[in-house]
């Protein structure tokens, strides 16, 4: 099926856009196809991620780091989520997708605030319990994502065997379907618009938080769920990356790079670009052609039936990067797949791609990352680009110019390039 006008938001009568009711099925299906290939009976899932792929609901930011709703997924039949409170009544109401008695009310322990003492822990436990007998798969293998400690205990006390549910969302949610792949690229798109608002913004006396600032509100605007984080490292803070935006003002020279990390749809993207601000020096001109090589050439390898050991076997080691070993420079040169989380397979990386590579498969969407440090000990260049893996290669959608380091806020006119003709300057 051909979707129409990918970057549009609005639904429409006059052509097929995206089919979410095509997309909630899809996920569906993924996700009970990889648990039939797997040992366990059910999973319990209380990742937000996997809960939105597995119904196709959120209950927005609020909830993403509290595993306040929980659902189960068996092996056959339809999926059951404790929601909420009155977010359940809400899915019954708005949510025919799935039958009523599929959204239900439930406490979960708030990752321990309501211990043992408090019967909620138990008292989940046991409506797991009942809901696993009711199917026929009591005595099998219960798969969880993740939870706090009492909970885990609670399902053991009710005689429940308890597994790892990550291998099967990971192994369902590694490939895109149609829908998907609109999605993460109108998610691209929007951090498209992002950078020619940062590229425009950047010049000496603004600081790196209030360039976080203004594209946390344009990214709101232009319809985004959730910034997760916008990373701004600046002068000196370049090398070694910080992973994180700070107060600092810019400075003309500075070498300044971004992360943008948001959710469209539930579709996230992880998106680098660096800048000079001002003027450029020959070492930092020298980092971002090196930077661009190393993901040119990571970019060139990915195609069908390629592994990921040969993409990270053209980044450089930790100690030509200047590090004692793979683990303290882990995330510079890196892979990861991108969906409903930040971090799907393929994960590649020197640390682990080397000895324990994976196939590449059409379908898959991941984003690419290098960086490489300049001579000067300060500066740094960090690039990014997200590939979609096709039948003969890939396709990058992330569009923003990153060929060649662009400089911002050039305003400056050199008075020996200014000739007066007529009494009136012109700049040649």
């Amino acid at each position: 099926m051909n979707i129409a006008s990918r970057g549009a938001t609005m639904g429409v009568d006059w052509e097929q856009r995206v089919d979410f009711a095509k997309l909630r099925s899809d996920r569906l299906r993924r996700a009970q196809d990889s648990l039939r290939e797997s040992d366990l009976g059910a999973v319990l899932l209380f990742d937000q991620n996997n809960i939105r792929y597995v119904t196709s609901t959120h209950i927005g930011e609020w909830a993403r780091d509290k595993s306040a709703r929980c659902a189960l997924l068996p092996r056959e039949g339809n999926p059951v989520l404790w929601d909420f409170g009155s977010a359940a009544r809400h899915h019954r109401l708005y949510a025919p997708w799935l039958p009523e008695d599929s959204w239900q009310a439930g406490v979960t322990s708030m990752r321990g605030a309501m211990p043992r003492e408090t019967g909620v822990p138990g008292a989940l436990a046991a409506r797991i319990h009942r809901a696993l007998e009711e199917r026929g798969i009591a005595g099998e293998p219960l798969g969880i994502d993740l939870t706090d400690m009492e909970t885990l205990y609670s399902l053991q006390r009710q005689g429940i065997e308890t597994a790892d549910a990550q291998p099967v969302m990971m192994r369902a949610r590694a490939i895109k379907t149609e829908e998907e792949i609109a999605l993460l690229e109108h998610a691209a798109a929007m951090v498209d618009a992002v950078y020619e608002r940062i590229y425009r913004a950047l010049r000496p006396g603004v600081h790196e938080h209030e360039i976080v600032a203004d594209a946390m509100k344009f990214l709101f605007e232009l319809g985004s769920e959730q910034v997760e984080a916008i990373n701004a490292v600046s002068g000196d803070r370049c090398n070694p990356h910080p992973h994180v935006f700070s107060d600092r003002l810019l400075r003309p020279g500075d070498q300044a790079f971004f992360d943008v990390i948001h959710s469209f749809m539930g579709y996230r993207t992880c998106y680098y670009r660096t800048f000079n601000v001002g003027s450029v020096k020959q070492c930092q001109l020298d980092a971002y052609k090196q930077c661009r090589e190393w993901l040119d050439n990571a970019i060139d390898l990915v195609r069908p039936g390629a592994t990921t050991d040969q993409i990270a076997g053209v980044w450089p080691t930790a100690q030509e990067l200047g590090f004692d070993d793979e683990q303290s420079c882990f995330g510079l040169q890196f892979g990861h797949g991108l969906g409903v989380g930040l971090y799907e397979a393929p994960m590649i990386s020197r640390v682990h791609s080397l000895e324990n590579p994976i196939e590449i498969q059409e379908g898959m969407v991941f984003a690419l990352e290098t960086y490489c440090p300049a001579t000067d000990g300060e500066s740094a260049a960090r690039i990014e680009e997200e590939v979609v893996v096709t039948a003969t290669g890939c396709r990058v959608i992330t569009k923003f110019p990153a060929d060649e380091l662009l400089v911002c806020g050039r305003t400056y006119v050199r008075g020996a390039d200014v000739v007066e003709l007529d009494d009136a300057p012109l700049v040649v």
